[in-house]
């Protein structure tokens, strides 16, 4: 039997965002090749694991963790480059959706009440189109079953971007450039706090410090990928 999508795929294929190749039925986004060589870190798994003990000392984070480790030239780095600068949202999506499958297995973190993103100021969401972050919770609300938060969090201030910048730099670059619109729809919910990629923290410890004002607010960290 011939199916329709089979027909479609022969003039217009699916592409596996990892590798570009062909991606088969049962595929979708990403081809079986490249799930399985995904860099996964498993720090969801371990308290405190090395994403976390960045942020200690600094603010107050209840657990934190990365799905995968960036390797400059690897299969995460290309994905993520489809992502933010190729419009791929389905990158995002999907690799969401297998993250979040990942946590809400683990009994640490089934008390999250709400998954937030690391809001992008309106002038560069304007011209990317999207929020990266946003896609990639998406993903995390759909398997875990949390409601995603978006808007409430915003970024007040324009800034340079991060990628050159060193450690104490990239503090400067986003420090008190965060504010909550609505602080009281969040009064005392656990907020996993979600952002594409963990390098200094610099930007994720900025968004928590004025959510931490909140009363009763707790917040953990959760991104695709640590530097």
């Amino acid at each position: 039997m011939i199916f329709p999508e089979d027909l479609i795929a022969l003039f217009y294929p699916r592409l596996c965002a990892g590798c570009n190749s062909s991606l088969v039925r049962g595929e979708d986004v990403l081809c079986l090749n490249c799930l399985a060589d995904l860099p996964r870190t498993n720090y969801h798994l371990i308290r405190e694991n090395p994403v976390f003990l960045q942020f200690t000392g600094r603010v107050q984070i209840e657990l934190a963790t990365a799905f995968c480790r960036f390797d400059k030239g690897g299969r995460l780095q290309h994905l993520l480059h489809q992502l933010k600068y190729k419009g791929n949202r389905e990158v995002g999506y999907k690799m969401g959706l297998l993250f979040g499958y990942d946590l809400i297995q683990n009994a640490m973190y089934q008390n999250i009440d709400a998954i937030m993103p690391v809001p992008l100021h309106p002038k560069k969401e304007k011209k990317r189109g999207f929020n990266q972050s946003v896609e990639i919770c998406r993903g995390l609300s759909l398997a875990m079953g949390r409601p995603l938060i978006s808007g409430n969090l915003i970024r007040v201030v324009h800034t340079d971007s991060q990628t050159r910048k060193g450690r104490f730099e990239r503090w400067e670059n986003v420090s008190g450039i965060f504010s909550v619109k609505n602080g009281a729809s969040l009064l005392n919910k656990h907020l996993l706090l979600v952002d594409d990629v963990v390098t200094t923290g610099a930007t994720l410890e900025a968004c928590s410090i004025p959510l931490l004002e909140i009363p009763g607010v707790k917040v953990s960290i959760a991104t695709l990928a640590t530097a």
